[in-house]
């Protein structure tokens, strides 16, 4: 669909949960307020929102959370998801903790990509970014091969952080050792995130090019979001940066998200969203549900303001956002 700005809408990010197994501090660190279970969409109301979008041409979801996998469920609502006409993509962000145990399950119902979760390679620092005592950095380095194995599309998502800034050109180099996209994130001025130290992703950059001089930009579409990859012939995978404060990408954005509790969020610096749960479960007709989803996606914002952080408007956490 497209918006008033002249941007293709075909992508959106749909929270299964506000629940998560960690406690990351940019995050989480305390929990997030959790809806009541019985404000939580549905799986049943989230595949009528999600058959709707693909009749507005949305075509792409991403399933995430909290942590979707915390969800009972998460691999059949996957493959119900994926059988939707119109539906070309259905895949995954996760910490990885319940990955192993449910990888079988997601890949036999056709997921199409994950994102694994990985803000260090030093145990000790994972457990003080994450509050997790029970996994290791070692743990998730075996899953991104049990990925590969299946054929499934895996990438590595690193938030840059003051406690990993010194680690970028060990974890990039997970994409020499298997054909695994390393993706690093700038820090989103949201939630907790907007206390904490900013990491120059351009600085980050330079240090991986003193590692790989030959590391170049390729205009290979390698997923659905805003990531800008680069390649160097010692790379079996790509090295991407998404950067949407110091690099802003408003112009291009294709998403939108909804929350576990059925609100519609077309822009992720503001609070304005469109109560889906409140229409679904007031009885509303097919025609009503079309036209308010695409009232809200044709008046996306032009852009964000997070390099104006007294104009942001969002207070919640990004795992009650949706990652």
């Amino acid at each position: 669909m497209i918006d008033q700005f002249g941007r293709n809408i075909d992508y959106m990010r749909l929270s299964l949960t506000e629940r998560c197994n960690l406690r990351c501090q940019y995050c989480m660190p305390q929990g997030a307020r959790r809806e009541a279970e019985e404000d939580v969409l549905r799986y049943e109301e989230l595949l009528r929102v999600c058959t709707a979008a693909a009749a507005l041409g949305i075509t792409r979801f991403k399933l995430t959370g909290g942590e979707p996998l915390v969800r009972p469920g998460c691999a059949a609502f996957a493959k119900s998801l994926k059988a939707l006409p119109g539906v070309e993509q259905v895949t995954l962000t996760t910490n990885g903790l319940l990955l192993g145990e449910k990888l079988d399950a997601l890949a036999a119902a056709g997921l199409d990509g994950v994102n694994i979760s990985l803000d260090t390679l030093d145990a000790d620092k994972y457990r003080a970014i994450t509050g997790s005592r029970v996994f290791t950095p070692a743990e998730i380095f075996k899953l991104l091969g049990d990925c590969c194995a299946r054929g499934i599309k895996t990438k590595l998502n690193c938030v840059l952080l003051p406690e990993n800034r010194e680690e970028a050109v060990s974890l990039a180099a997970i994409a020499q050792q298997l054909p695994v996209d390393v993706r690093f994130i700038e820090l989103m001025p949201i939630g907790f995130g907007g206390a904490l130290e900013h990491i120059d992703p351009d600085a980050v950059l330079d240090s991986l090019r003193q590692r790989w001089t030959d590391l170049h930009p390729t205009a290979e579409k390698r997923g659905n979001g805003p990531a800008v990859y680069y390649a160097s012939e010692q790379l079996r995978g790509r090295v991407g940066f998404i950067d949407a404060v110091s690099h802003r990408f408003c112009e291009s954005c294709n998403r939108v998200r909804l929350t576990s509790g059925g609100r519609l969020k077309p822009c992720l610096c503001y609070a304005d969203t469109l109560d889906l749960k409140a229409l679904l479960r007031g009885g509303c007709t097919e025609g009503e549900l079309l036209a308010a989803l695409r009232k809200a996606i044709y008046e996306k914002p032009r852009a964000h303001c997070f390099e104006r952080r007294g104009e942001i408007t969002e207070s919640r956490l990004m795992g009650e956002i949706g990652g």
